[in-house]
């Protein structure tokens, strides 16, 4: 049971599903069971299971076999050992004490538990009780646990009430808590027209809990202590009749006892119990903390809740001033934001990770240096993910209707919000704690809405799924506004906002609220495109006749600011790489050895010495990032630890685009660097190199296609409809046109069409680019739009397909030579390792001498395959000497055949290759 949560006989609950799957498991194994062996059985981790069982061998209700490692069997029947009990404490029924089932019974909470017990069991009627500690150490629940405690062990009966009651609610009025308490005559103060029974009458018989009790006036203090003396009170403004109560008084406050309180009243208060803060409490017993609470969550949420391994850690180590309120509060929050993306995403799980915690709690994992042998001891069981689970058996309906409510309105882009929102409240929580957990970007979001804009279909496409008349209306706005903020509109904007009004005017007509989260922030950033906005927005009330809200028109102003940034991105931005690694010059080092190699000073490096601290190297990349973060994004390779979360931390606190891949090598930077030299996406080079940590080779084998096809792209910056005419050129005029096929793509996005030329690139071989414009496109030739009408671009095509037919004639030829090796996947691996080669190099190798090493790395292939001697090279340490950097990453790209055929390319034969290479670059 956690200290601080509201479910704290749940404890109780698991106990008994340990003992029930023991029992399962020992039947099916016919023996013992060990820890490792149920957690598994049950799904759940292994330090909770060991901690219930350790508690139930305790208890005597299962047995335990010391050794490596422990066994443990169940007992059909629980006994008890009369002649060791010495205490009245000790006779009480051990699997039905509360008090035991608080984290930290027999660690920080034990000595508070030895003397709530002493407090409730006291002839005759127990001892009146004042619990001292800070906001959120669970004084409340630890005064409840102490009403259970007594019915458990007979000092009250189960009827009994617990009456609750906080000075601090009418603590401006000492006159009306004084009522409260102690009840009040008709006619004792302006106002008390009835009689009023107080709520210590209530408590009779019971245990009456004063929270906060410091607020409680000297007049107050003083009628208490004389009912404590005496056992009756009066009622407030009554002076004869007597009022005999039996109740136990448990008092808590935050405040030090002799700074507000009466030293009469403090005297009759015979037991005085502190609870610790949580700073003070062992992380072993935040951790059971954690469990309770998540599971809490999974209760709530009726799902199992997966949570990662770094998040954890980050819990367990960040400040929590409020102890163990806040970390429910904070646990209660990631919880709900993983619930939310897991509804939005539609994913299969429910899944906390670093991005769902709240900054100050991110940071937590930077302090595990200074708690590196508790965290060792807590995790060393613990898998990248955790599940939490309870039983599926609540919210089906919920679901059903959330689910129900995301596919019914899918027209305009801030229905999502409003989902949101709507979940949200169905769990209770206030608007504060919405606004919270939103946590609504909503420029960002804006922006991502209007990328994923199809702008291919034509305005009687979109009619099918707009109303003609919106479309209408649409044209006229934006023509208007066009001509007072002097801007040209573009398809996404002009598609974006139909779409958007369509789902608006449904809304508005059938009364609707329209709620825009950041609509002051709008008009005071776009102040010039919000006057124009509600200037043109009476096009829509005009045609429609109806009253466009304030937060509608917040709305049409995202459109009309929403500028062509993204299209006029420019090319020559790069990822910036980041190296951080732990050390004195590690990170230095393998980034001098990746920027030698790549050839260009251009990956970035941060030593992190062992004796620096966590907080601080985290002010440095943060710095670092700022200086060299471009719209591109950030790609930080790091080796472990408290680096890998750094990413996760300074994206959201600074908005920028980062990603974090750990583990890496000298290989996966110099790859990082190569590749956003290039010029790819961060995505694309994030799981580049993650598919080098994963298999050391850069091929990716079930991808790459063996006997690719060919295709020539057409582009230009008016449209498809002009890489359309291109198209129909090429395929009037090429004569071996059926050998590729043309595939034309428009520019009007410049990050959108290099994206889509990455993902041909898996897919066909690309002959060649042509357009008006060129992309540069590393190792696609390019040949203008003129040269095509001018025959000699078609020309060069033709030389293109006959390279192309070369190594189509090769492959045939090697068919006939080689019979113990799947050619087509030979030559198709080969020529992949040339292309390899001429990124690494940044050069280009003349064709026939791409064909002579073609054949010469085939004939290699299966002459080291069937075991027979390879060549020597002349001079090979020279020659090595001489070209380093060119054998370094030719041996690299050598390494995917190496493991693909398993065979060993040795040095004079490496040396061969290596002259091929340098010998036939072609001057691009």
């Amino acid at each position: 049971m956690s200290l601080g949560g509201d479910d704290f006989m749940e404890g109780l609950t698991r106990e008994e599903e340990v003992i029930k799957c023991l029992i399962e498991l020992e039947n099916n194994k016919k023996k013992g069971i060990t820890a490792a062996e149920l957690s598994s059985y049950m799904g759940l981790d292994r330090t909770n299971i060991s901690r219930y069982l350790n508690k139930l061998y305790k208890e005597k209700r299962i047995n335990k076999k010391d050794g490596r490692p422990v066994i443990y069997n169940s007992i059909e029947k629980f006994e008890e050992d009369s002649d060791s009990i010495e205490d009245e404490s000790a006779q009480i029924v051990k699997n039905q004490d509360s008090l035991e089932l608080l984290v930290g019974a027999e660690q920080s909470l034990k000595l508070p538990i030895q003397q709530a017990k002493a407090a409730i069991l006291y002839p005759p009627r127990g001892l009146h009780t004042l619990i001292l500690g800070e906001t959120g150490v669970g004084k409340s629940l630890f005064a409840e646990v102490m009403y259970y405690f007594a019915k458990e062990s007979n000092m009250i009966v189960e009827e009994a009430p617990f009456v609750r009651f906080n000075c601090a609610d009418y603590a401006d009025n000492p006159q009306l808590v004084v009522a409260q308490i102690f009840g009040v005559r008709k006619g004792a103060f302006t106002g008390a027209d009835n009689d009023k029974e107080g709520l210590l009458k209530k408590a009779d018989g019971g245990i009456f809990f004063l929270d906060e009790i410091h607020r409680l006036s000297p007049q107050g203090q003083e009628m208490l202590f004389t009912f404590i003396d005496k056992g009756y009170f009066r009622a407030l403004g009554d002076t004869d009749k007597k009022i005999k109560v039996e109740v136990q008084i448990i008092a808590a406050t935050t405040e030090q006892p002799q700074s507000f309180l009466l030293k009469t009243f403090t005297r009759r208060i015979p037991m005085t119990i502190v609870l610790p803060p949580l700073r003070e409490r062992k992380l072993e017993e935040r951790y059971y903390l954690l469990n309770d609470f998540i599971i809490a969550e999974s209760l709530r949420l009726g799902k199992s809740i997966y949570v990662s391994k770094n998040v954890i850690i980050s819990f367990l180590l960040y400040d929590c001033p409020n102890n163990i309120g806040q970390l429910k509060s904070d646990v209660q929050l990631s919880c709900a934001k993983a619930f939310l993306n897991y509804k939005i995403n539609k994913n299969n799980y429910i899944l906390v990770d670093q991005n769902d915690l709240q900054p100050r709690v991110q940071k937590g994992i930077m302090r595990i240096q200074e708690y590196r042998k508790e965290i060792d001891y807590l995790s060393k069981n613990m898998t990248d993910i955790l599940r939490f689970s309870k039983e599926d058996n609540i919210l089906k309906n919920f679901e059903l209707e959330i689910s129900q409510t995301e596919n019914s309105d899918n027209k305009s882009f801030y229905s999502i919000i409003e989902k949101k929102m709507e979940d949200l409240k169905r769990q209770g929580m206030d608007e504060v704690r919405i606004n919270d957990i939103l946590n609504i970007d909503l420029e960002k979001y804006f922006k991502k809405y209007i990328s994923n804009i199809n702008t291919n279909f034509k305005k009687d496409e979109i009619a099918k799924v707009v109303d003609l008349r919106v479309i209408t209306v649409v044209e006229k706005m934006l023509a208007s506004a066009s001509k007072k903020l002097q801007r040209e509109f573009d398809q996404k904007v002009y598609f974006g906002l139909s779409l958007h009004l369509q789902g608006s005017i449904e809304r508005i007509s059938s009364g609707k609220n329209i709620y825009h989260p950041k609509l002051n922030v709008v008009r005071v950033q776009y102040r010039e495109e919000f006057i124009v906005a509600m200037e043109i927005v009476k096009i829509v009330e005009k045609e429609f006749n109806l009253d466009v809200p304030l937060d509608e028109i917040g709305y049409i102003t995202m459109f009309l600011s929403a500028s062509d940034e993204e299209n006029s991105k420019q090319l020559e931005e790069k990822v910036s790489v980041l190296v951080m690694m732990h050390g004195r010059s590690t990170a230095s080092s393998m980034v001098e050895v990746a920027n030698s190699l790549i050839g260009e000073e251009y990956v970035q490096a941060l030593d992190m010495p062992l004796t620096m601290k966590a907080e601080y190297m985290f002010e440095k990349a943060k710095e670092k990032i700022k200086e060299i973060y471009n719209e591109k994004g950030v790609l930080i390779l790091v080796d472990m630890g408290s680096l890998t979360n750094f990413g996760n931390i300074i994206s959201n606190e600074l908005g920028v685009k980062v990603r974090t891949i750990d583990m890496v090598t000298t290989l996966t930077v110099i790859e990082a660097g190569r590749k956003a030299l290039n010029g790819r996406n961060l995505d694309s080079i994030y799981h580049s190199c993650q598919e080098i940590g994963r298999a050391s080779i850069q091929m990716p084998k079930e991808d790459y296609k063996y006997d690719k096809e060919l295709i020539i792209i057409t582009t230009c910056f008016t449209g498809e409809g002009a890489a359309e005419r291109i198209k129909t050129r090429i395929s009037c005029s090429l004569k071996n046109v059926e050998k590729a096929n043309i595939i034309p793509l428009d520019i009007l996005d410049k990050e959108d069409f290099l994206e889509k030329v990455s993902e041909l690139k898996e897919k066909y071989i690309i002959l060649a680019i042509v357009g008006t414009v060129n992309i540069f496109i590393e190792g696609v030739p390019f040949i203008s739009a003129q040269d095509i009408f001018i025959e000699h671009g078609i020309d060069y095509l033709e030389h293109l397909l006959d390279i192309e037919h070369d190594f189509l004639k090769v492959r045939k030829a090697l068919i006939t030579e080689i019979m113990e090796l799947d050619c087509i996947k030979l030559v198709s691996d080969i020529r992949y390792m040339i292309t390899q080669i001429e990124e690494s190099l940044k050069v280009r190798v003349q064709h026939d001498a791409q064909v002579g090493i073609l054949i010469h790395v085939s004939f290699l292939i299966d002459k080291l395959k069937h075991g027979r001697n390879e060549i020597t090279f002349k001079n090979l340490g020279d020659y090595r000497y001489d070209h380093n950097k060119e054998f370094i990453l030719i041996k690299k790209n050598l390494r995917v055949l190496e493991q693909t055929y398993e065979v060993n390319i040795g040095d004079d034969e490496l040396a061969y290759i290596v002259r091929m290479v340098i010998e036939n670059i072609v001057t691009v």
